[in-house]
């Protein structure tokens, strides 16, 4: 995979520039689509009117979704644009970094491609809910599948974009709806040009001679054949490889733009506020599908596309296996109650985690694990940014160990342990998880961007600290086994550099919890 295996973390963030978003960005090198005023009146025109149906909603169809200028909820055409932009000219630098030649060859030229996601059927004819690839709707606007980004930058530095779509189909439109089709891509999406994608293969070959680029495609993400296809031929016919996108396009979603600063915090309150009504409405004899059910459905009330991953809704002792999902028991009094879960809005995702009473009171030894866990998350959160949490990885380290003195204080962990090393490993015996990661267009967002790296303005994540005891310990006491609490939030570092938990309204002190069900 040549020299990106020698990739550095600061030569990538230096070659997409490491804050570009808080300020303007140049678009001049770019060859800018001719897309007249009068076009773009007489498409809105056409929308209003009912005389054109594109294959997703706009301000035109859709006012209540999407405001004025907006391309998808709170985000501007102009924001993907510049993206585009970014990504062509960061890579372009970056490959200079290496001297007159990068991966055996000295062109400047590069050429990135990026597809869609494909619709999934669960069974025969059955669609599972179509969700677009993340990294294609950050670079695109696109909620289409099987679509295709073409992007390259030349040796002056100009950076065109081809976006291919499936053409307009009648018969097919009868029965799945709508398809945007190239002929409104152009003025819809921002790009220079729009081909149908049966044209991606001859496309991708022509400009390719033309320009003779290094080739840039994550193979192993790619979901539909032709394109893979199409990008192997290419590659064996010029004797070049294929060239990893992803960790250039996770650095850029890394750090949030303005837009996407609302967004999460739209997708956080919408969350946070599910959950409050979540937890007021419990009592024993509900059953955990009862409540993934509510948070479901408070999510959608309130704008939500769906929740964004499968929840959490573990009662009593199911608390204490961190992914348990069948989420099918029924609630009894006395027990805890810890759910999981999060929504999607305008493709932005809230993850929350809250442990509370099924009768509306703590027990005794719940109240001294809760305490201590609340406590925990407090201290964690302070020290964003500080010694000890100017990375996930530190904070994780921190956790570790703060909570393993936590429980030397109650009396869990031995008292004669005093090294540090020592109590951590005790702290992670109980809380044998990572206690943050990215968050964004993806729950698990970023995957490729390291738990070490720097905390800065623009990023999210989670902070969510656990204890889990399983019922048939016997190195604790009795009344603490099989106990499970977790309580997470999502933070966001703002763009004047403040921490600012965004999901702060959703109640997790623990007097705050039993006054709710009162």
């Amino acid at each position: 995979m040549i020299a990106l295996k020698r990739l550095s973390r600061f030569c990538l963030l230096r070659a997409l520039g490491n804050q570009p978003k808080f300020s303007t960005y140049s678009t001049t090198r770019m060859c800018k689509a001719q897309i007249t005023a009068e076009e773009v009146r007489s498409l809105a025109d056409a929308l209003k009117n009912g005389l054109r149906a594109l294959g997703q909603p706009t301000n035109a169809t859709h006012p209540h979704l999407i405001k004025p200028h907006e391309l998808v909820p709170g985000v501007e055409q102009a924001e993907f644009q510049t993206r585009r932009i970014r990504l062509m000219e960061g890579i372009q630098t970056y490959a200079e970094g290496f001297g007159n030649e990068f991966n055996g060859r000295a062109s400047r030229a590069h050429m990135l491609v990026i597809g869609a996601a494909c619709k999934k059927y669960m069974s025969g004819k059955i669609p599972y809910v179509f969700r677009q690839n993340s990294d294609f709707y950050y670079l695109t606007g696109c909620l289409e599948p099987d679509s295709v980004l073409l992007l390259t930058i030349d040796e002056s530095g100009t950076v065109q974009s081809i976006l291919f779509m499936r053409p307009k189909d009648p018969h097919a439109e009868l029965w799945d709806g709508p398809r945007t089709g190239p002929d409104y891509a152009v003025q819809l999406f921002g790009v220079q040009e729009a081909l149908p994608i049966e044209k991606f293969h001859q496309t991708l070959i022509a400009r390719y001679s033309q320009l003779k680029p290094h080739l840039w495609f994550d193979l192993s993400q790619s979901e539909q054949s032709n394109v893979t296809d199409a990008m192997l031929q290419v590659c064996n016919n010029e004797r070049t490889q294929l060239l990893p996108v992803c960790t250039f396009v996770e650095n850029m979603r890394l750090i949030k733009s303005p837009a996407e600063m609302e967004l999460m915090r739209s997708t956080c309150s919408i969350a946070s506020s599910a959950f409050n009504e979540v937890m007021a409405e419990t009592r024993p004899g509900q059953s955990e599908h009862q409540l993934y059910a509510a948070v479901d459905f408070k999510c959608r009330m309130r704008s939500a596309s769906y929740l964004a991953y499968p929840p959490v809704v573990a009662a009593g002792r199911n608390a204490t296996v961190i992914h348990y999902v069948n989420n099918t028991q029924i609630l009894q009094p006395q027990e805890l109650l810890l759910m999981d879960a999060g929504c999607e809005y305008g493709g932005y995702t809230s993850d929350i985690t809250r442990t509370w009473p099924v009768s509306g009171q703590f027990t005794e030894p719940q109240r001294t694990l809760y305490d201590m866990m609340e406590q925990l998350q407090k201290e964690i959160i302070e020290l964003i940014m500080q010694p000890g949490g100017e990375t996930l990885d530190q904070l994780f380290e921190t956790a570790c160990y703060k909570l393993g003195k936590y429980l030397q204080e109650i009396g869990l962990v031995p008292k004669n342990l005093t090294d540090h090393k020592e109590l951590a490993t005790q702290g992670y015996k109980f809380c044998p998880h990572h206690v943050s990661h990215y968050l964004g267009m993806d729950v698990h967002d970023t995957p490729h961007v390291p738990r070490n790296t720097r905390i800065q303005p623009g990023m999210v994540f989670t902070v969510e600290p656990g204890i889990y005891i399983d019922e048939k310990r016997t190195d604790v006491p009795a009344e603490f086994r099989g106990i499970g609490i977790r309580i997470e939030d999502d933070v966001l570092i703002n763009d004047k550099g403040q921490v600012e938990v965004l999901t702060a309204s959703c109640v997790k002190e623990r007097r705050a919890l039993e006054d709710l069900f009162k």
